[in-house]
């Protein structure tokens, strides 16, 4: 059988304890002692509890001190006018409905009385049921009125977390987040997460995976004394027409230098990221919503050191995350009022962590596209600086293979050409022809001076030396083979001290060395594999390891890799590792090579402090 609909004027049967708030009472006010009784009476067996008073002043005290839901009142109280007490009654409460009783039939009063506010007008004598009737039908109406203005309190409330989730998209869609900026915007969410106008919460901790994600620490919190302030900023949102920027701005001052008790708590909240079963890092690892309820949670254990940090034994822990990554969680609680967390306040604080989300990720991504803007004008900009540099130093290298193999292919002739004109110089007896071999004697000399000469001046630079730092010195050489690196697919790991390590040095011929250093070890990983710089401080020396995963050296050549000459590239002039040797030495260091277990090579360069 289909259900009618029910229209305007269907009747809808409310119990009694739907209808009366719990502490709610009816009022009866007659000088009648015996109606007075008997209608208490009859009341509280139908399940609305009642008082009973003769005079105003009494019922005054009533409704200060009782949840006064009806008043049935009496217009003819001795020396009392009952029309002239509605409007102090509703003054005093406006939420109490009315029934006025009286003993003479008068229209013009019983208008009179619905004008000043009052719900019905009651003739006596009176049927108990009938003023039951009239009792509940006040009572409904009352009940629907209150309903009325609470769902209208939370659709206003919706409509303004509406806005401000409208608002944070709005803001993430059209600005790039900085760091600075994504605090100002998580900071707006937390309030948003404790306003009166948002999720209501009494505080909201945020806590975020560090950059190496060994652990999840604190980062923000708001609380008690920043909501309040704070809420007042949200409230003028629609009054003032504020942007969100403006809004997240005013937070950020306002709740800068409050809320002392939870900025604490954010302060000594560090979990590691190994402990897999604490309820924040599962939550986070788990990418799902916990709900705490008094210390317990049937799904993981709860240590007691985090219901000890927070004070409060109810919480609610909301995951941080995006599809390549968790970020942390939000922990919210309601530890000033005590008011339950429902389902319905997690579901809605998960819109709120979600917006979180999106701002961290796409902070992430902005910041991550800074860096690699940064580096490839920091590499534009080197290229550009020491464009010439490679090419000095092939032609460099070209020139010392010159005057290495004039050297090595003429010196020995000439050396045996003066040899021979000072034999017969010392066996001729003719003066002209000794005067012949004079000429060769001294022209030879001359050739073998111009060649030492050549080879020194190839060989032999000056160190001019002053106190700079070592980090960007190998960088500026690592950058310069940025390209060669990319397209080798060669994966480059730098390990550094945080502190800069200075030493007296030419940053000129310390540069030229690393180039020449890794250039080899890019030359040896031809088809891809790792480059890994290492910098160390050992006593009064530093340390650079420079190692790859190249084909290696033969042990049998290692020791005459620094030999002049000796290489094993087709094109190679055999100057560079002899370079780089002369360059240390010339700085009070040494160098080492070693073949790498499992292939590739290692190169050790020490170098003095002082």
């Amino acid at each position: 059988m289909p259900i009618a609909p029910l229209g305007l004027r269907n009747n809808i049967d409310f119990a009694p304890e739907r209808l009366l708030a719990p502490g709610e009472v009816l009022i009866i006010v007659d000088d009648d002692p015996a109606l007075r009784e008997s209608l208490k009476l009859f009341l509280t067996e139908q399940g609305f509890p009642a008082e009973v008073t003769s005079s105003s002043a009494e019922l005054f005290r009533l409704l200060a001190e009782r949840r006064v839901a009806l008043v049935l009142l009496d217009i003819g109280l001795p020396g009392e006018d009952g029309v002239s007490l509605i409007p102090k009654i509703l003054a005093t409460d406006p939420d109490v409905s009315l029934i006025m009783l009286t003993g003479v039939v008068d229209l013009a009063t019983a208008m009179a009385c619905i004008r000043q506010g009052a719900d019905d007008y009651l003739n006596k004598p009176l049927q108990f049921s009938e003023i039951l009737f009239a009792a509940r039908k006040a009572l409904e109406k009352r009940w629907l009125v209150l309903e009325n203005r609470r769902y209208q309190e939370e659709l206003e409330k919706t409509n303004f977390r509406t806005q401000v989730i409208h608002q944070l998209a709005n803001q993430m869609n059209t600005v790039y987040l900085s760091t600075v900026e994504l605090d100002e915007i998580l900071q707006g969410i937390l309030v948003g997460i404790t306003a009166n106008e948002g999720l209501q919460f009494n505080r909201a901790f945020l806590a975020m995976f560090n950059a190496d994600r060994s652990a999840l620490v604190g980062r923000l919190a708001i609380g008690p004394s920043c909501r309040e302030d704070a809420g007042q900023i949200w409230a003028d949102m629609q009054e003032k027409k504020l942007s969100f920027r403006d809004i997240v701005q005013s937070i950020g001052s306002t709740c800068a230098k409050q809320d002392v008790a939870v900025n604490a708590i954010i302060k000594y909240l560090k979990i590691p990221a190994t402990y897999l079963d604490h309820i924040l890092i599962k939550a986070a690892t788990d990418r799902r919503s916990i709900l705490v309820v008094d210390g317990h949670n049937h799904d993981c254990l709860v240590p007691g050191e985090l219901l000890e940090l927070l004070g409060h034994d109810s919480f609610v822990v909301v995951p941080l995350f995006s599809p390549r990554r968790s970020f942390g969680v939000i922990i919210a609680d309601n530890f000033i009022t005590q008011r339950p967390i429902t389902e319905g306040s997690m579901r809605e604080l998960e819109i709120f962590a979600s917006q979180a989300s999106l701002a961290i990720e796409q902070s992430h991504l902005y910041m991550d596209m800074e860096r690699k803007i940064a580096q490839l004008t920091a590499l534009t900009e080197e290229l550009d600086k020491n464009k010439d540099l490679l090419v000095r130093a092939e032609r460099y290298s070209a020139l010392g293979q010159m005057a290495a193999q004039m050297m090595h292919a003429i010196r020995n002739p000439v050396t045996s050409i003066g040899g021979v004109a000072r034999l017969l110089a010392r066996k001729v007896r003719d003066t002209e022809w000794h005067k012949y071999c004079s000429v060769i004697i001294k022209e030879s000399e001359r050739i073998e001076t111009t060649l030492e000469d050549l080879f020194n001046f190839v060989s032999q630079t000056e160190v001019v030396k002053k106190r700079v730092a070592l980090q960007p010195l190998i960088q500026k050489s690592l950058l310069l083979l940025q390209t060669s690196m990319t397209r080798q697919g060669i994966t480059c790991i730098l390990d550094f001290p945080e502190d800069s390590l200075e030493l007296e040095l030419d940053p000129a011929l310390i540069r030229q060395m690393f180039v020449h250093l890794i250039k080899n070890a890019v030359e040896a990983m031809p088809t891809g594999g790792k480059l890994q710089v290492t910098l160390r401080r050992d006593g009064d020396w530093v340390r650079v390891f420079i190692r790859d995963t190249g084909a290696g050296i033969p042990a049998g050549n290692l020791d005459r890799v620094a030999e002049l000459f000796f290489t094993t590239k087709s094109y190679g002039t055999g100057l560079g590792l002899s370079m780089v040797e002369r360059v240390i030495t010339a700085h009070g260091g040494s160098f080492v090579l070693r073949s790498r277990e499992g292939g590739g090579t290692e190169v050790q360069v020490n170098l003095p402090i002082s």
